[in-house]
Formats: structure tokens, sequence, C-alpha cells
């Protein structure tokens, strides 16, 4: 089985959050390929804050002027990616540190010209993900991505964790975050299907990031992906315990054909 683990930004503010994550994620890996894919964005808008650059956004997306791009490769690609690789070292995983521009892993265009440099991705190649995780090397990808003219794109980790997943052909995509699941009018959702999720979109339910991550859910189930969970980050062992078969979180499938 191949599975795609994405961590939220806030989960790896913490050292403890993110040392008890990588442990349990480095014993899963033991005996399974994963690739992990991170995000980054409080890490990220501290660190412009620190050097009086105020984060603008546009529809939840950050507008990445030249001076975010180079913030996006020291904080992405730089710091988190490399404090996360570290803590995976430590936890005994053999873990390398990559963004979507090595070996063409995403290649993104420009999203909108108000946006600046955020891209969306429009081609992954998993062949570097798969060799490395064959080989029980665990790949730990920043969200940021090129193109073929040497273009540097800023990419929503959501977005970016689909299509790695896609371009790795993971049979599986979790995506940890702070919240429990997906909730609606009657609480915690078990089971969602793209129909479902275009209606709580529709009806103002899921909004802002939860919007942006259905949406991603949905481009992966789409792109083969064969089941999407939403869980929270934060409950000890819960890969592990999704693995097993317990039901946790919120559940993403392709409708009944």
């Amino acid at each position: 089985m191949k599975i795609l683990v994405k961590l939220g930004g806030t989960l790896l503010d913490s050292p403890d959050s993110r040392q008890r994550l990588t442990a349990e994620l480095a014993a899963v890996a033991k005996s399974t390929q994963m690739v992990v894919v991170h995000g980054g964005g409080k890490q990220m808008t501290r660190f412009l804050s620190e050097r009086g650059v105020e984060s603008r956004f546009v529809d939840g997306l950050r507008v990445t002027t030249p001076d975010v791009v180079d913030a996006v490769l020291k904080v992405f690609a730089g710091t988190v990616n490399h404090e996360l690789v570290a803590s995976f070292v430590k936890a005994g995983a053999r873990a390398v540190g990559l963004t979507g521009i090595d070996a063409n892993i995403a290649i993104a265009r420009q999203l909108r010209e108000d946006l600046g440099a955020v891209g969306k991705v429009v081609k992954s190649n998993g062949e570097l993900l798969d060799l490395l995780s064959v080989n029980s090397y665990l790949p730990v990808v920043a969200c940021v991505a090129g193109d073929e003219s040497g273009n540097i794109y800023n990419v929503n980790a959501d977005q970016m964790a689909v299509a790695c997943a896609s371009g790795f052909a993971a049979d599986r995509l979790f995506f940890l975050t702070d919240v429990d699941g997906v909730k609606g009018p009657n609480g915690l959702i078990p089971v969602l299907t793209p129909s479902h999720c275009r209606q709580l979109i529709a009806d103002g339910i899921a909004t802002g990031g939860m919007q942006a991550k259905l949406n991603a859910a949905c481009d992966g189930l789409a792109s083969g992906v064969g089941e999407v969970v939403i869980v929270p980050g934060a409950r000890p062992g819960v890969v592990a315990s999704l693995l097993a078969g317990e039901s946790i979180g919120t559940r993403l499938v392709l409708e009944a054909a």
C-alpha cells in the first residue's frame, strides 16, 4: 500500500507535536511506502511579520510577491522542511527533504496575475517519490513548485498533497489537521462524496480552509487516489489507527457507480 500524509503547519509549529508525529509516522513508514507533504503558513506569516512584510490574502491564498517567494524558499523549503526532516531522522526514518521543483515532482503554472507567484500544479511526476519510498527512504516534500522556465511558485499545501498523491499513485491520502474532520449542522460527518462536498460548500457550511481542503480532496479522488481522509493530527497514533481500520475523522470516497 502507498499512502501520502499531508501535515498542516499548525501541527509542526510546536516541537513536541512535531516530534510525536514524526515518531508515529516513522514507525508506519517501516512497513508502508509513504510520502509526507507539509505546509507552513503560520510560520510564513510570522517570518514575514518579523521583517515588516504584511501578509495579504485573496480568496484564502497568499499574494506572493518576489519578497514572498524568497520567504517561501527560506521558510517552506528551508526551516520547516529541514526541521521536519531532522525530526524524522531522530525517529529513525531515512527522510529526504524535497520540494516540487526537484525532478519535476510538481510542475505549476501561475494561477492568477493578481496573486503573483501563486501556482497551480498542472502536472505531477511521482517517479522520484516511488524510487525513494520503495528503497525505504521517506520523501518529505515542501509546497513549492516550478516550471520548465525556472520559475518558482508558492502552491497551496493541500493542492500539493493531491498532486503528489496522484503522481505517486497513492492508495490513500490522509490530511492531518487541527480539526476533528468535516462538520455539518448535526456534528461530525463520517463519510462524504464529491456531490456532498459541493453541497456543503454551496450551503456555506464548508468555508475558507475547509472549503479549499474539500476541493483538493475531490480533485484527489478524481485523479485516482482511492480514498481521502481528513483527521485530527493531534490524536496520538492517528495514522496507525486509520491503517488498522478505525473510523476517524471524515472519509471522502467516490459515489458508487
